[in-house]
């Protein structure tokens, strides 16, 4: 079996590719809400009802600490599913993922706060936390290799995209949300308002799970499993045997994931406590960038297919360290017009373009017998390094240092380290991939 011969060349091929599209999709939006609402409450309100006892900075620190802690499981994630997804299929990881994100994000919804229940609620935060980094750690490797494995070689760039458009989607379902309950007068909020986002995420698995449930198996799996191509040990075999590969997708990453987590947790944080910024002006600079990336990914998918998909990390991360500076003094000038530009920019191009075609790169990067194994654990072991660390450290070093300064040159030496990534990975544009 080809990948050309999966590619879809009547009505009925083509109907069944974009079903699949829709199914990954939608379960990939479900999955981001849910991870990225509780990253919008702990910059609002985590520190106040889960770690009162703390000062301002302190509490805020200890808030982005449990957020963190759901990146560092997602590693954990990616290795545990992708390594099933590999012996026994990458449909069956779909749902489970699902279900384990939803659920945990629901409970989250229906925690007592510290005030009720004292250092319990805080460890209980943390926990469904983890069991949400875990979930979404296999989620997105099963949700690619569906669009990728079904997908014609020409346009898999183009398809695979679509997988990252469940990010922005997301972050678009999140932050309007919460900005309709930040219109709550603060008691409210505080009492009940944060909870309305997660408690309704219960809706959203039922809907993902019906979709997820009645997609086909991929032909490239399927072919594998005839051939008894099979891996014993595919995690081990991913990292262990392909150490340079690994290292590459891990550096491809590093900037992108620093980058959009910066903009939609430490510049929300920053603005509203050090610049003394309303919230809803922020969310809605987050949302309105998050918007223009549903044209932007497919974009960059599209581009990838034409031009390759090495060229995209190379100037995405050339755009960020020329924009590491500018981004905060358009952010310090505190005009509402320069800070839609400042962040609906910085998302576009200095996340989009890369995060675009990494739905297809990354597992192109390996081989068959551990592609999910190998692109999951990459792409998250890189975001438990940038996504959970970088929000954290920024937000140290200005309470410290007082100013941003360290923040750019941050974000600059991590754009740095994805630019050499970039440079020593292998071009995959139009390749087989059995």
């Amino acid at each position: 079996m080809t990948v050309m011969a999966a590619a879809p060349v009547a009505g009925v091929e083509r109907a069944k590719l974009n079903s699949i599209v829709f199914a990954s999709c939608l379960g990939t939006i479900i999955e981001w809400y849910d991870f990225l609402i509780y990253a919008t409450a702990a910059a609002l309100i985590f520190n106040k009802a889960f770690f009162p006892t703390f000062d301002p900075l302190a509490g805020t620190l200890a808030a982005l600490g449990s957020y963190a802690v759901g990146f560092l499981a997602r590693p954990l994630g990616g290795a545990l599913f992708g390594h099933f997804g590999d012996r026994l299929g990458r449909k069956s990881m779909l749902v489970l993922t699902l279900f384990i994100m939803g659920l945990s994000t629901f409970c989250v919804g229906l925690l007592p706060t510290y005030a009720s229940i004292g250092v319990l609620a805080p460890i209980l935060l943390i926990a469904l936390r983890i069991i949400q980094g875990i979930g979404l750690g296999g989620e997105w490797g099963g949700a690619s290799l569906m669009v990728l494995e079904h997908a014609p070689a020409d346009r898999r760039g183009f398809y695979a995209s679509f997988v990252q458009i469940g990010f922005p989607i997301g972050l678009v379902l999140a932050s309007l949300v919460f900005a309709l309950v930040t219109k709550l007068p603060d008691a409210d909020f505080s009492a009940y308002g944060w909870r309305i986002p997660f408690l309704i995420s219960i809706l959203l698995l039922a809907i993902g799970t019906f979709v997820r449930s009645r997609v086909p198996e991929t032909p490239v799996f399927e072919g594998l499993k005839q051939r008894g191509g099979l891996s014993a040990n595919p995690v081990s075999e991913a990292v262990g045997k392909n150490t340079k590969t690994f290292l590459i997708a891990i550096g491809l990453k590093l900037s992108e994931v620093s980058w959009v987590y910066m903009l939609t947790v430490f510049v929300v944080v920053y603005a509203t406590t050090k610049l003394g910024l309303p919230k809803p002006l922020m969310l809605d600079a987050v949302l309105y960038a998050a918007l223009l990336e549903l044209i932007s990914l497919p974009l960059f998918g599209w581009l990838a297919d034409r031009i390759g998909r090495r060229p995209m990390y190379i100037l995405g991360a050339l755009f960020t360290i020329a924009f590491a500076f500018p981004l905060f003094w358009m952010l310090e000038s505190k005009s509402a017009a320069l800070i839609f530009t400042a962040i609906i920019i910085a998302m576009n191009f200095g996340h989009g373009m890369m995060f675009g075609p990494e739905s297809c790169y990354f597992p192109e990067l390996f081989g068959p017998a551990v592609r999910y194994s190998g692109a999951s654990f990459g792409f998250q072991a890189s975001a438990a390094i940038g996504g959970g660390f970088a929000p954290i450290i920024a937000t140290a070093m200005v309470g410290y240092f007082g100013g941003t300064t360290g923040v750019s040159i941050m974000m600059i030496v991590l754009a740095l380290i994805t630019l050499a990534a970039a440079l020593a990975a292998r071009e995959t544009k139009g390749g087989s991939l059995i």
